[in-house]
């Protein structure tokens, strides 16, 4: 069944108009919702299965042919020479059924200490019925965005790698539609991502060998996204900072466990309290600008807002702590062949309340290998509940640096 809605309620719930929607449920204690909202939301959604299967995390966990989504450094330390994968899921598939993400991503190991990557990620929403304010049915389109990317990843010592990702968003979901008398366009942007990662073995008694890895990444640095060239706001990307730190152990060359925790933030101005009269309206000065009771300015330049990010929060230190989500996950590997998982991801509850399990598994053989992974939501009726996604991966010379040396295929 096609989905009604109208053009400006897609507008209000894809670019995330904020004004109207925060005045009346904040407190300067932080107690009540306040989540931070951007454009073009799908990009920080995790578009495969090995991540998807460890509570979303990615940054800090060994190099795979998807390092592109999390932090693309860690090309620079994948084993084999060049590999692709594609991926898919069905979103939000307990409450429609024709949203999906697709996710194509290739690297290739140009060298010991550098490797280059790209990817495409495309989200579709789906068939809509486009109708006015009265009801009226306007047309049948079927909106969607996509991301493009490309990473150059090198080594800058054997134990620490940095990546610079620069990206193209498109994010088209009006289909041309005036809303408020005003033609909308697709939104453009463009974006870079910067990342490290830190890998270190070590010998421990306990066990053959074990590997210590950390990464960091600060992804979506880019222009404000507007889908019109006159009036209507302009909203930021969903700039984001991951930390990770991984921990895998080695038992006795055929069973290893890796474990992984990452802490995430966007780095995008928090909604402040807009002052209200006694009817509950929101109070306007001389120039036209709501009254800001308490937070600050949201209408900053990026470079700013990722800034004022860190100390806008309305309810200062305690919001600001509950704007950060973490994970855990872990890995079990037998033989490099068979791959179980499972994580925990956790977002407060008053900045938007993604709390879930996830697990999956993965088999690879040769230089083919297929990851499925299950979204178990915390709570009744979650709109993420039984979220699957599936990834067919291709990696190719499947063998140890040393040996692709000796083959004479690493310079």
């Amino acid at each position: 069944m096609k989905k009604a809605v109208s053009v400006l309620s897609l507008i209000i719930l894809m670019s995330a108009t904020q004004i109207q929607a925060q005045s009346n449920g904040v407190n300067p204690l932080g107690q009540t919702l306040n989540a931070i909202t951007t454009a073009v939301p799908f990009l920080s959604i995790a578009p495969e299965s090995r991540a998807g299967a460890m509570g979303d995390i990615g940054c800090a966990t060994s190099a795979d042919i998807n390092s592109q989504a999390y932090n693309p450094a860690k090309y620079a330390f994948s084993d084999n020479m060049f590999g692709f994968s594609v991926s898919y899921s069905p979103w939000l598939a307990h409450l429609v059924k024709d949203i999906n993400l697709a996710y194509l991503s290739g690297y290739w190991k140009i060298s010991e200490m550098d490797a280059i990557a790209a990817s495409f990620r495309y989200f579709s929403l789906g068939n809509i019925d486009f109708m006015d304010e009265y009801g009226e049915f306007i047309t049948a389109q079927n909106p969607n965005e996509f991301a493009i990317d490309f990473t150059y990843s090198r080594k800058l010592i054997d134990q620490l790698s940095i990546a610079i990702t620069p990206r193209f968003i498109y994010s088209n979901l009006t289909a041309g539609q005036y809303v408020g008398g005003e033609e909308t366009k697709a939104g453009l942007a463009g974006a870079a991502d910067l990342s490290l990662f830190y890998e270190q073995d070590f010998d421990v008694k306990a066990f053959e060998n074990t590997t210590l890895r950390a990464g960091l990444c600060i992804s979506n640095m880019g222009n404000k996204m507007s889908y019109s060239s006159g009036t209507l706001r302009r909203d930021f990307l969903p700039t984001n900072l991951k930390i990770g730190v991984g921990y895998e152990m080695d038992f006795d060359g055929y069973n290893k466990l890796a474990v992984t925790g990452e802490l995430n933030k966007l780095l995008v101005p928090t909604n402040p309290i807009y002052l209200t009269d006694e009817d509950g309206r929101i109070v306007y000065n001389e120039a036209g600008d709501p009254v800001i009771e308490y937070g600050m300015d949201p209408n900053v330049s990026v470079p700013k807002g990722m800034i004022q990010s860190f100390y806008d929060a309305p309810g200062g230190f305690k919001e600001e702590m509950q704007e950060i989500m973490w994970a855990l996950g872990a890995e079990y590997s037998y033989r490099n062949l068979f791959f179980f998982r499972f994580g925990y991801f956790h977002e407060s509850p008053y900045k938007g309340n993604r709390q879930f399990l996830t697990l999956g598994a993965g088999i690879k053989y040769s230089i083919f290998g297929i990851d499925v992974s299950y979204l178990i939501a915390t709570q009744q009726y979650h709109p993420l509940a039984n979220t699957l996604r599936f990834t067919l991966n291709f990696d190719f010379v499947s063998t140890n640096k040393n040996e692709i040396k000796q083959q004479g295929k690493l310079k």
